[in-house]
């Protein structure tokens, strides 16, 4: 159905579901005859009725299996009758679905469709660098956020610390897979369909110069990919810049895919680039809140 009939057919079981309600009374609704007085006040105080329906979609939204109505209306703290009212019109607009056979309520496919409209509202970018600023300020590091771009793992952000790293890096950097911790991180949780042709590249480039760090071979790769997935975090030490340490942890999206990467460095010597340090456990800590 396209989004405007839908919108109109939702308005439309609404109109319905108001006129055929019993009328809840004015300490479920918070409606009635207004005085000019009392008008604006009650604008602010909001629609009772509206906050007490939604502690049963609250209650449905947190309990995993369909429920009894007498079950829900416990949790919601309310009667039976009363919570079949405000399920009724949930029916209709399909915010609420009922198991024919077992009478049992669940959430509908509208409330599904309102949870994917907020997701794809969210700018994963923009909670992150909330979040990386306020670790800034209190470990004082060097941190960024990286994307998967049409080249490979990018820097999209990058807030320096009081005592900037020395690194010769800059927004837009693509970093390269096997000798960073951005594209170690990005290497270990992508499907092979996105990394494949640019890990073959730069195993053929490690093996022709005796220069460059990182893995070798395939099994060298691999071997350092799964450690990247058991401590669920790539490190590296001075692998890509000498001298210069780093973490990348991974947000992962609602799906369970990886979203972006956190990334902190520092110079060694004052950098903790140890497993279980201050900085793996804050930086860390961020991402799973993130995530």
């Amino acid at each position: 159905m396209p989004p405007t009939a839908r919108s109109g057919a939702i308005r439309t079981a609404a109109d319905t579901a108001l006129a055929t309600e019993p009328h809840e009374s004015d300490e479920d609704n918070g409606e009635g005859a207004e005085s000019s007085d009392g008008g604006e006040e009650k604008l602010r105080s909001g629609i009772q009725s509206i906050e007490v329906g939604f502690r049963l979609l609250d209650v449905l939204t947190y309990e995993p299996r369909a429920m009894m109505l007498r079950d829900l209306a416990q949790r919601a703290g309310m009667s039976p009758a009363k919570a079949h009212r405000y399920l009724v019109s949930f029916l209709r607009l399909g915010v609420v679905a009922q198991d024919p056979l077992s009478g049992r309520y669940e959430l509908g496919g509208f409330a599904l469709q309102l949870g994917l409209a907020r997701l794809a509202r969210v700018d994963s970018v923009k909670l992150a660098r909330i979040a990386l600023a306020e670790l800034r300020d209190r470990l004082d590091l060097t941190v960024g956020i990286a994307l998967w771009g049409n080249q490979g793992p990018t820097m999209v952000y990058w807030m320096e610390s009081s005592h900037p790293a020395k690194a010769s890096l800059k927004l837009g950097d693509v970093m390269p897979l096997l000798s960073s911790a951005t594209g170690l991180l990005f290497a270990a949780y992508l499907p092979p369909s996105k990394t494949e042709a640019m890990l073959e590249r730069e195993l053929a480039d490690s093996r022709r110069s005796s220069h460059m760090s990182g893995p070798r071979t395939r099994d060298e790769m691999d071997r350092v990919l799964s450690e990247v997935r058991q401590h669920e975090a790539a490190r590296v030490e001075g692998m890509l810049l000498p001298t210069i340490h780093a973490f990348c942890m991974p947000v992962f999206d609602s799906t369970g895919e990886l979203a972006l990467g956190l990334v902190a460095l520092g110079h060694e010597g004052v950098f903790d680039i140890s497993w279980g340090g201050e900085i793996d456990n804050a930086l860390r800590d961020c991402a799973q809140k993130l995530s």
